[in-house]
């Protein structure tokens, strides 16, 4: 941390489109909302607010009328989305197409769209006002700047910064020559907007700070350094003086603001290089971290470091959620962090002190020359975890071929596999649930007064291989190379090379060779690389996970007594009949954002199936269910216009995390399955029912994906849109 200034440092859905004025906004709007609302009833910022509860005390719907709910209205978006959009006096607003759109919040109809005014971060937005209403604007950061708009009319507004934009990096201690962004859409809290800046995914790179604006001028007002300077707390924690080369622990996700104390609790990511670490020995504060910093000053409160010298890319991967439970009849003030590995960590809010003991347990020691490990790891004793953290040969998928599962069990004879923590070697070491895995942004949601955690996961084993560095450019082949690669066949990797078996003459000869690259570099940092195999099976009938199921689960913990209440498969695989998949494994591989109401439901959508459902959050079970016309990321958001309730989420995002595929009759190698039922619900005139099926010739897109992870899929785009749902009128 430092001092500032004084200052601790559906193409295809049918909807008529109606532009109007300003003052049409105003009108069409409907009344201005209670000077004071009741708390968790409006949904002005990213997951509902800076407390990122993704929870709602709205309870219009509920259990007894869910299965009555409809299509209200839609609107029609340009391109994929996951946008969790905002409301502000009954108007809501969300990107589309490079354009800032405002639509009436109750019927769709669009008031107003800004072009070139969309914020870059994919996940959302903040609002502020001032106290008497006079200023409204929305803070966000778009093509490398800090932006303020005028949450009216979607203009810039000219007195912040400069001319309505503040570089990030004119902040910045190693600024990069172009401009950075994240998806991370910041937090505001009083007066600041508090921004945690991108890491790259390579060795060094820029620092991946912390940064706090004054909303209304755009002056920096303090900066919190992931990895400390000189004399900060945490400095011995890196080689001396790393901070002037060394990149990453960023917090690329999401982080959550306790406006009530004051506290912005960040969950930093890992440190760069994800897989290797030689040149970073040591425990890498604030890497890992759940760190509570004062939102005034930016100064350290408390942290809880999750992993030590990170070499998974076990990234805190979602905001933390603030609950108060009951602890011998009294309330405590607790914040609570979901992991990628499975784990789900609980704090006393104030001091950090953990509510059930967490352990330092000894772990599996690197073999890979110039590397460094943590001799142990911290383990909560309670709540047990919601994934499953390990992957051996009796965890095959049994849906895949035969000769399929053949190989993967020679596979697994080759590789280091001891468990959560085996560290990348030459030879390849198993990660479970995988750096995709576990938890992810979103994927949690809370009942803060009731002591409720609702987290969505996956099981996405991954092999972590270390390869010899690239070869300098333009010399020839001959070392063992690439990058960090993507999912592919059987596994990919960088430089295709990640799914090569490595025999113990290879190994022993690989690690010779980074012995004398070691020693030659006489404490310069080598930059081995590490291509990654998301173990995602390809085969003749289409592709699948070498994991077996759940795929995925839907968790629910009692935080006053840390014990999981139930646990319930996200969606239903689709496949032919053939492969025998039962309707009880979760789909591969959703990543989704659940709801949860004070009707007693939490609503998710699951993606590559393209369906939305509504569960009862006492028990799991499912009481409604819809169809949706494209695949459904990101996440939901549910306000009220007039005394009717609406939940409404992008339907923009075909496929999925490394969609399961297979091949129907008669068509090409990586085709889509059949498309889903249509929904019961019928749309207004004009709009299509949830269920719409595609246009006609085009592929469903169930069996699609996100390029290079995991194939299939195909044909022309599905219709996109945001969709809003209600109860009859």
């Amino acid at each position: 941390m430092r001092r500032v200034g004084g200052i601790v440092s559906l193409t295809g859905v049918a909807v008529a489109i109606a532009l109007v004025t300003l003052s049409g906004q105003a009108r069409q709007g409907g009344a201005a909302r209670p000077a004071t609302a009741k708390p968790y009833t409006t949904w002005q910022s990213y997951a509902g607010g800076a407390h990122s509860s993704q929870y709602s005390a709205l309870d219009q719907i509920n259990k007894k009328n869910v299965a009555k709910l409809q299509v209200a209205w839609t609107y029609p978006l340009a391109g994929n989305s996951i946008f969790n959009p905002v409301v502000i006096d009954n108007v809501m607003y969300f990107p589309s197409g490079g354009a800032l759109v405002a639509v009436d919040a109750a019927t769709g109809k669009e008031l107003w769209r800004k072009d070139g005014m969309a914020p870059n971060g994919a996940r959302g937005m903040n609002y502020w006002e001032s106290p008497d209403r006079s200023d409204r604007r929305f803070i966000y950061l778009q093509r490398g700047a800090v932006v303020a708009v005028n949450a009216q009319n979607g203009e810039l507004i000219t007195s912040f910064g400069k001319e309505g934009r503040v570089d990030i990096r004119e902040a910045m201690e190693r600024p990069p020559a172009n401009p950075v962004g994240t998806s991370n859409p910041g937090r505001i809290f009083e007066n600041l907007y508090i921004i945690p800046l991108p890491g790259g995914a390579s060795y060094g790179g820029p620092p991946s700070d912390v940064h706090a604006y004054d909303v209304r001028t755009g002056k920096l007002a303090w900066i919190f350094h992931v990895i400390p300077h000189e004399g900060e707390f945490g400095y011995d924690t890196w080689p001396e003086g790393h901070y002037k080369v060394g990149g990453g622990g960023h917090n690329w996700s999401e982080f959550t603001v306790d406006e009530e104390n004051g506290i912005a609790f960040v969950g930093f990511g890992s440190p760069r290089f994800d897989f290797y670490g030689g040149d970073r020995k040591g425990n890498n504060l604030f890497a890992n971290s759940l760190v509570a910093i004062d939102a005034r000053t930016g100064k350290r409160i408390w942290h809880q470091q999750l992993i030590h010298h990170d070499l998974w890319d076990f990234d805190i991967p979602q905001s933390a959620k603030l609950l108060t439970i009951r602890q011998n009849g009294k309330p405590r003030q607790i914040v609570a962090q979901a992991t990628k590995q499975g784990f789900l960590y609980v704090f006393d809010r104030k001091t950090g002190q953990p509510i059930w003991p967490i352990v330092e347990r000894p772990v599996p020691q690197t073999d890979v020359p110039g590397e460094w490990t943590s001799p142990t790891q911290p383990f909560p004793t309670k709540p047990a975890p919601f994934a499953k953290q390990s992957f051996t040969e009796k965890d095959i998928n049994p849906y895949l071929p035969k000769e399929a599962q053949d190989e993967l069990r020679a596979r697994l004879r080759s590789y280091r596999n001891e468990g959560l923590f085996t560290p990348p070697s030459f030879e390849g070491s198993v990660s479970m649930p995988g750096h995709n895995g576990g938890a992810n942004f979103g994927t949690s949601a809370v009942d803060p007064d009731r002591g409720e955690f609702y987290v969505v996961h996956k099981s996405l084993p991954v092999v972590n291989r270390i390869t010899l560095p690239n070869p300098p450019r333009g010399a020839g082949p001959g070392a063992a190379g690439g990058g960090r690669g993507a999912a592919g066949g059987g596994g990919g990797g960088g430089g295709g090379r990640g799914n090569a078996l490595v025999t113990p003459e290879q190994k022993a000869e690989l690690m010779a060779q980074a012995k004398a690259l070691v020693d030659a570099a006489k404490g310069a940092r080598v930059e081995f690389n590490s291509p990654v195999s998301f173990m995602q099976i390809n085969f003749p009938g289409g592709a699948m996970t070498a994991a077996a199921p759940p795929w995925s689960e839907m968790v629910k913990y009692d935080l006053n007594t840390g014990d999981i209440v139930w646990r319930i498969p996200t969606g239903v695989q689709e496949a032919p009949p053939e492969y025998n998949i039962p309707n009880n494994t979760g789909v591969q591989f959703p990543r989704n954002a659940p709801l949860v109401t004070a009707g007693g439901l939490v609503f998710l959508a699951t993606g590559p199936e393209r369906k939305v459902r509504a569960y009862d959050r006492d028990n799991g079970k499912e009481l409604w269910v819809a169809s949706l016309p494209n695949g459904a990321e990101g996440m939901m958001a549910t306000y009220q216009v007039n005394g009717r309730q609406f939940v409404v989420l992008p339907v923009a995002q075909a496929g999925g995390t490394f969609p399961a595929t297979f091949n129907t009759p008669g068509a090409g190698r990586g085709a889509g399955p059949a498309a889903p039922p249509a929904a019961p619900a019928a749309a207004p005139a004009g709009a299509p029912a949830a269920g719409a099926a595609p246009p006609a010739g085009a592929q469903p897109g169930g069996g699609g994906g996100r390029q290079g992870r995991g194939g299939g899929g195909g044909g022309p785009q599905l219709p996109t849109a945001y969709i809003a749902f209600a109860l009859p009128q």
